[in-house]
Formats: C-alpha cells, structure tokens, sequence
C-alpha cells in the first residue's frame, strides 16, 4: 500500500455564492474536483449552473467565498488556467459562418500581432480539431456552422476554446446535444481529453458507461434558491 499522499484537488470552492439583479443566483456552493479525467456536476439545468460554470473557470467573480483552481485564486490567473465551451452566452457562433471562417479567426486570435495568419486549411483543421474529435471524421472546412450536427458543433467550440490546451477544461452541459448515441460520443471524446486535462462538465441525470466522476452539487436551482429563503424568513 502507498503512503504518497493524495493530490491536491484541481478544484476547491467553499461557500461560494452569487446574486444578480433578482436575487440569488446559486450557493451556497462546497465543491472539491480531483485532477485529471472528467466530473460531471449532476445538478439541475438553469442560469444557476451556468453561472457556476461560468465562476469555475474563472469568466464571473462570485459575490462571496473562496475558489482556488491548481492553487490560483485570483479570477484572472483562474481565467488564464481554464478554457470554457458550451455556453451560449459567451461561445455561440454565427450560422451563416463556415469552420474555415472559425478557425482562422481562432488562429488569428492565437497568434502574435505581428504575424499574418492566412486562411485555414486543411493542416489547420487537422491541428486544431484533431485532438478533439480523435477518430470522429472532422467537419468539411467549406460547412456552414448551421449545417453542423449537434455533435460536431460542440465538438468544434471545443476545440476553438482549448486551442492554448490549459489545465482545466469546462464543457457547459452534456444535455444541449440530445441524440443519446451522440452523446455517449460526446462523453467519449471528453475521456480522452481527460488524459491530459481536468475536464469538467455538468448534466442533469449524470453519465454511465464511462469512466468520470459525478459530484451532485446542491443550491444552483430556482427551486432549491425559493426554499431556502422561506426556510430562512
């Protein structure tokens, strides 16, 4: 038997909390996220986990609490050690775009300002979506964004954000890709991500035939948020 003592976790957040102009948004919120493979935060959908998604990968500062992320408790050193996908809010693309238009913009974004990136090909692809999709076959550079399956959209919102391949992966939800074949893929590819990054996502009913772990987190729903305020009144 070893003696070595547990890695720290990737992820600490204690009492975190945060309202907005309505009242409470989420918390209290005690979460510990262990380094390496995929979590999945089983809790209910709603701008609660969003917003709790939002706040671990350093893009909101919570109203009250403590975060550390891989020892970072600073929002903007939390920032640079996580990339963020699947949020509507912050990721949504243009239909009316091509995955030659993202990627050179992502490439463009990437690179130093003196350098001029020319259009993406099919290298590109290769380097930027490859890592993502693995043996999933890459979508044609020429397809429009609105022709894309739920599966290969996520996929390559993926993979624009985690161009930079920080520590920490934060994937929105696992619900906004609704075929269940796709999204045992999904969860697959995620796995795989795993490997080399934290990654963290979030569903309502959790995930089977996979190797992740699922942490059930409380207080991110309207309902639970209602009740303790008339528990408390």
């Amino acid at each position: 038997m070893s003696d070595a003592p547990a890695p720290e976790p990737a992820i600490i957040a204690r009492g975190l909390t945060m309202r907005g102009p309505w009242g409470p948004v989420y918390g209290p919120v005690d979460l510990e996220v262990a380094a390496g493979g995929v979590t999945v935060l089983v809790c209910p959908a709603g701008s609660g986990r969003t917003a709790l998604s939002m706040t671990l990968a350093g893009r909101m500062r919570p109203r009250s609490g403590t975060l550390s992320v891989f020892g970072r408790t600073r929002v903007q050193d939390i920032f640079a050690a996580a990339a963020l996908a699947g949020i509507d809010e912050l990721d949504t693309v243009a239909e009316s775009v091509t995955v030659r238009d993202l990627i050179t913009e992502q490439l463009r974004w990437d690179a130093r300002w003196y350098k001029l990136i020319r259009r993406a090909d099919e290298a590109d692809l290769a380097r930027v979506c490859g890592p993502v999709f693995g043996e999933l076959p890459l979508p044609p550079l020429s397809e429009y964004v609105e022709e894309l399956t739920e599966l290969d959209g996520l996929l390559l919102r993926i993979a624009l954000a985690n161009t930079n391949r920080p520590p920490l992966l934060v994937v929105g939800n696992l619900e906004q890709v609704t075929s269940d074949h796709n999204r045992d893929l999904l969860v697959g590819r995620l796995v795989d991500l795993g490997r080399d990054q934290t990654v963290l996502t979030a569903s309502v009913n959790g995930v089977t035939g996979h190797p992740v772990r699922q942490v059930p987190v409380a207080n991110v729903s309207r309902a639970e948020l209602a009740g303790q305020q008339k528990g408390g009144s």
